[in-house]
């Protein structure tokens, strides 16, 4: 009688394993998909912060040093384009900034060369976000997109 329990108690053992195979296959694409949409989102988030902080350093940068030559093209500073440089390497897809001199009503000022102390500087900026696995490329690419205004004093 114990050979039978013996070989019964093996028998399970067995098919335990198989059982075990077959849900951790199961269980196995569940696990990765949530984790590669983890990645993505995090990926996501990363890049909006880079983009509302690319929009804050260029608006603070064309605050300080407006434009460059005659004539004045608001966010021409050859410090503007070191501050862009910088972001673009660090934010993926980073396109050309707007600027947008305005006055203290939130009203557009035409013209560079009166963007005075006590107007703004806008900066509005775009960076193009599309996920990296497969699996979430069906969701598409959208925009990320940030303004920023600074006071020029």
């Amino acid at each position: 009688m114990s050979t039978w329990r013996q070989h019964l108690g093996r028998h399970r053992a067995e098919s335990g394993r198989g059982q075990t195979l077959a849900e951790f296959a199961i269980a196995l694409p569940v696990f990765l998909f949530i984790l590669m949409a983890i990645f993505d989102f995090g990926r996501a988030v990363y890049m909006y912060n880079g983009v509302s902080e690319a929009a804050r350093e260029l608006a603070r940068a064309t605050s300080v040093h407006r434009c460059a030559g005659t004539p004045c093209t608001l966010g021409s500073s050859s410090q503007t384009a070191d501050v862009l440089a910088t972001q673009q390497k660090l934010i993926p897809g980073l396109q050309a900034p707007t600027f947008t001199c305005v006055d203290i009503d939130g009203s557009a000022i035409n013209s560079a060369t009166s963007c005075l102390p006590g107007n703004q500087v806008r900066v509005q900026i775009v960076a193009r976000y599309a996920p990296i696995t497969p699996i979430l490329g069906f969701i598409g690419s959208f925009d990320l997109q940030s303004t920023s205004s600074v006071s020029i004093q």
